[in-house]
């Protein structure tokens, strides 16, 4: 037979129950009134891997400067390793997202790019010349103008801009036979192309909807080389932090931006003159935390740098590697995917923060 409960148990037991309902209730409220991250977020984590197609100016060797004045000359090291990683990253399901400087189609042979784009590779728009698209001078726009200014016979500098980035649209479909697929500025900037309407209305005027564009600012790039020093602890945590900034934007004028994600590898090899390990320690945090906060991750390199000081492609296999790891959360994809996702989600009046 049961024992009766007496009035200080059942106000006891009362109260408890109340306290547990109410902290359940503020629980769920806290729940319910989680922000949502100020940035598209995906049921997998979107990951690309881009490469840009240009000379880099001390690669291979420190010395080497001439680069400034020939962007495009690709030479068969850069060549080689572009089609390596680009088979790489079709073995392992994803595809790379590059971006070609005009110039390039200058070569007698373009047949590694053909076959890049024959293996569903997109290929990207990345001016003609590299030039600097927020110039305020002619001569600001490339080395060889500063040089050689008659290259663009007094022409206003808006023309010579559009010109510029029309031309690798005509050059690539002449000699691939492929249409460019999205644009990137030579050059990440730390405010992307805002308040500069009269830029992205060329690039909407020359049919581009999406731009690459914005690299966030991050600190803590010390002078290493030949150190054998590990970057500082602030370089790890500043990569970290920027990586919310590192995602798609749409502004005003409707042009969405897709931002290259910290570090990239001339910010790693050239400006902190890091070695290869805390690089590679590096992008495994940008994309451990794109796949935790269903982010994306937008890796920049250059196969004219990388391929110097990764010619095993280590940085490839180790994205590869951690997105095959989460199947679930996360996918290899192009930067035309992720802003087919993205899209929806990104108010006309959103403006990078």
């Amino acid at each position: 037979m049961p024992q009766k409960q007496s009035r200080s148990s059942r106000r006891e037991f009362l109260a408890s129950t109340l306290a547990g309902t109410a902290a359940m209730a503020l629980r769920g409220d806290a729940i319910a009134a989680a922000p949502t991250p100020p940035y598209p977020t995906y049921d997998k984590a979107q990951i690309a891997i881009t490469l840009d197609l240009e000379m880099a100016r001390n690669f291979p060797k420190w010395s080497d400067t001439q680069w400034d004045y020939e962007k495009g000359n690709l030479n068969q090291a850069a060549k080689d390793y572009t089609v390596a990683a680009c088979q790489r990253v079709k073995e392992r399901g994803g595809r790379i997202h590059t971006f070609v400087v005009g110039q390039v189609f200058e070569q007698e042979n373009v047949d590694w790019l053909k076959q890049i784009a024959a293996d569903g590779h997109p290929i990207g728009n990345h001016t003609y010349d590299h030039i600097y698209v927020l110039a305020q001078s002619p001569a600001e726009l490339q080395y060889r103008f500063a040089r050689a200014p008659w290259l663009i016979g007094g022409r206003e500098l808006p023309d010579v801009i559009r010109e510029n980035i029309a031309l690798t649209n005509v050059a690539l479909k002449e000699r691939v036979g492929v249409e460019t697929n999205g644009f990137r500025t030579p050059g990440g900037f730390a405010t992307g192309l805002e308040n500069r309407e009269d830029i992205q209305n060329i690039l909407l005027g020359l049919g581009f909807d999406w731009v690459s564009c914005r690299y966030p600012a991050h600190a803590g790039m010390e002078d290493l080389y030949g150190s054998g020093r590990k970057p500082s602890q602030l370089a790890f945590d500043e990569i970290l932090r920027a990586q919310a900034e590192s995602q798609p934007i749409r502004y005003s004028t409707g042009l969405i931006d897709v931002p290259m994600s910290p570090v990239s590898d001339i910010g790693a090899f050239r400006t902190g003159r890091w070695e290869l390990a805390s690089f590679l320690e590096a992008v495994e945090l940008g994309v451990n935390w794109a796949i935790e906060n269903h982010a994306a991750f937008d890796f920049l390199a250059h196969p004219s740098c990388l391929g110097v000081v990764d010619r095993d492609l280590q940085a490839i296999d180790l994205i590869c590697d951690i997105v095959a790891k989460s199947p679930d959360k996360a996918e290899l994809v192009t930067l035309d995917a992720i802003v087919a996702k993205a899209k929806p989600q990104l108010s006309p009046e959103r403006k990078p923060s």
